[in-house]
């Protein structure tokens, strides 16, 4: 900890993403707060928090970065499959709050438990704010899957999904990047590589290249009204 910048509550400018520790990779920063400036200003520069209860907020850059490209997502044979059945109903920011506690639940391979309630506190301000947003799936009016992010200009940030139902996830994420894809985003940070987003069609790339990507479509207009325009998969 000793090597990295500690922020201060009252300024919120982070170190340059390329100061960030390579072990462990992406170490920034430690300390400030949640605020939704500070954390408008992370995401702005490719950086998100990722830390456990009883440990100060660390600050993340990894390199290289694991990302979706929207019109590149790879949908298996089953999951194209569940998807025409439409079997689940999905929907968007219908009910954030619940989307992040499920998320923050204990899981079988232990992912989860990072979201602490100060980082619920957070993100449900951020979504007041119009710029978290959540994906539900739905079943027989149960919720039973989702994720929520980030959305700044046409860069959606994922932070973290959850399923109840076997591809409930899969397929909230999937009609996630088809509207995306609608509405012209360029791409969709998912931090860190892991076998169910590979499996999707994530990518890594440089964090000099994905700078770019924030540089280029940050400032573009995004969506006003968070909304599937399409409801069913065809």
């Amino acid at each position: 900890m000793s090597d990295i910048v500690w922020l201060s509550r009252h300024h919120h400018d982070f170190p340059p993403v390329e100061s960030a520790l390579e072990e462990p990779n992406g170490l920034l920063a430690a300390g400030g707060d949640l605020s939704v400036e500070r954390l408008t200003k992370a995401y702005q520069n490719g950086i998100f928090p990722w830390y456990e209860e009883g440990q100060p907020i660390l600050w993340w850059s990894p390199n290289p970065r694991s990302v979706i490209f929207p019109e590149q997502l790879r949908v298996s044979r089953s999951l194209r499959k569940t998807l025409r059945k439409n079997r689940f109903q999905v929907t968007l920011d219908q009910d954030f709050e619940q989307v992040i506690r499920a998320c923050s639940g204990p899981r079988i391979d232990s992912q989860g438990t990072w979201i602490t309630p100060e980082m619920i506190n957070a993100y449900v301000e951020l979504h007041r704010q119009g710029l978290a947003h959540s994906v539900e799936t739905w079943l027989d009016g149960k919720l039973v899957g989702g994720l929520y992010g980030i959305s700044l200009g046409r860069v959606f940030f994922g932070e973290s999904m959850f399923s109840w139902e076997s591809d409930a996830s899969k397929v909230a994420f999937a009609h996630l990047c088809r509207q995306l894809h609608d509405w012209q985003f360029g791409l969709i940070d998912c931090q860190v590589p892991n076998e169910h987003i590979k499996s999707l069609g994530s990518v890594e790339i440089p964090l000099a290249e994905f700078k770019k990507l924030l540089t280029l479509n940050i400032p573009q207009p995004g969506p006003s009204d968070w909304r599937l325009t399409r409801s069913s998969w065809d």
